[in-house]
């Protein structure tokens, strides 16, 4: 199973003690992906499989949890890594009683498998735990003078983003690069036209979401396109860049749900989540909550702390590009998938 790399400053524990997340390597955020928290004694096991972004902040509301009532005598065993790969594990067996991904479809999977029912997303929030928008890393100082999408297709530009074949980190950023083209009023064979452009200036396709922020960090490229999240909490880490927010983009929307067989408190720990307290914290690393109303403050890592989650001028969600049958079909297909064949063409798949 794939893993996140080293560090960080944070120490990702709830109530027991992580294993290796306590260190401190340049140029590096996260902790390992392999299963992070053990316990013994007496009291539950929760089993939680996720995409690698979220790790902070998961484990953050965990600690949190552990105070409440329902949460008191929770320990967790985890499984961190790439979204489409962590989605497999669990249908080849991986044990999981919380699942939270980067995309629906790798939900979608566990429904068509039994694991998960099928009215996970019926809820107020649509089965949608946290939200972010795609964004734009640079060096500090900006030495190219990134500005938005169209300075990424310039010579002497190397882009770092994650493999769309593993992550779902990955296939956000590709749509919102292609779909930033048709917003600014361009056709599609012209999004198709800078997308080819896009792919040239890939430098590399690391696996997960964390490992091409990472692999930026310790200097592979000297663009990164990733959640706008995982960009504040590595400055929150001590990292020194910046990113932009472009004003064409994409929202990202991160699902979550308990597995059939899940224990009873995975259900509480969702519900907390959800909760005032899950979303503030959701915020604090850098999400954008999806429970309007929520108490956001200031959220130290953010381009603005106090103003942190700027709406852009043209941000567009999935449902706008038809849903994620149409646009895994029409994007992400193998044989068929406009993202292959260009991969295929120029050279980076």
């Amino acid at each position: 199973m794939p893993v996140t790399t080293r560090r960080h400053l944070l120490q990702f524990a709830a109530g027991t003690l992580a294993l290796g997340a306590t260190g401190a390597l340049s140029g590096c955020v996260g902790g390992s992906a392999q299963p992070s928290l053990s316990s013994s004694g007496a009291g539950t096991i929760l089993h939680l499989v996720g995409f690698s972004v979220p790790k902070e902040a998961n484990g953050a509301i965990e600690k949190q949890f552990a105070q409440t009532d329902a949460g008191k005598g929770v320990t967790w065993e985890e499984s961190y890594g790439a979204s489409g790969d962590q989605s497999r594990a669990v249908v080849n067996g991986l044990k999981a009683d919380y699942v939270n991904f980067s995309l629906e479809p790798d939900m979608t999977r566990l429904v068509d498998a039994g694991l998960v029912d099928k009215g996970w997303n019926s809820g107020a929030t649509k089965g949608i735990v946290a939200t972010s928008v795609v964004a734009i890393g640079v060096q500090k100082g900006n030495p190219l003078g990134i500005k938005g999408w169209d300075d990424l297709i310039k010579s002497g530009v190397k882009i770092i983003t994650p493999n769309p074949a593993s992550s779902g980190s990955a296939k956000w950023n590709i749509l919102a690069a292609y779909h930033q083209v048709v917003a600014n009023g361009g056709t599609e064979t012209d999004a198709k036209a800078y997308l080819t452009k896009f792919f040239g200036n890939v430098a590399a396709l690391p696996g997960s979401g964390r490992d091409a922020t990472n692999s930026f960090l310790q200097g592979a490229g000297n663009v990164l396109i990733s959640y706008e999240n995982e960009a504040i909490l590595a400055r929150q880490s001590g990292e020194d860049f910046e990113y932009i927010l472009p004003d064409a983009t994409i929202k990202i929307e991160n699902p979550g749900a308990v597995t059939k067989a899940a224990d009873p408190k995975a259900k509480d720990f969702l519900d907390f989540a959800l909760g005032s307290s899950g979303q503030q914290t959701f915020a604090s690393k850098g999400f954008r909550p999806v429970v309007s109303g929520t108490t956001i403050g200031t959220v130290e890592g953010a381009n603005d702390p106090a103003n942190p989650f700027p709406v852009p001028s043209k941000l567009f969600t999935i449902d706008d590009l038809g849903g994620w049958t149409e646009v895994n079909t029409k994007y992400f297909d193998d044989k068929t998938g406009i993202v292959p064949q260009i991969q295929a063409d120029t050279g980076k798949a």
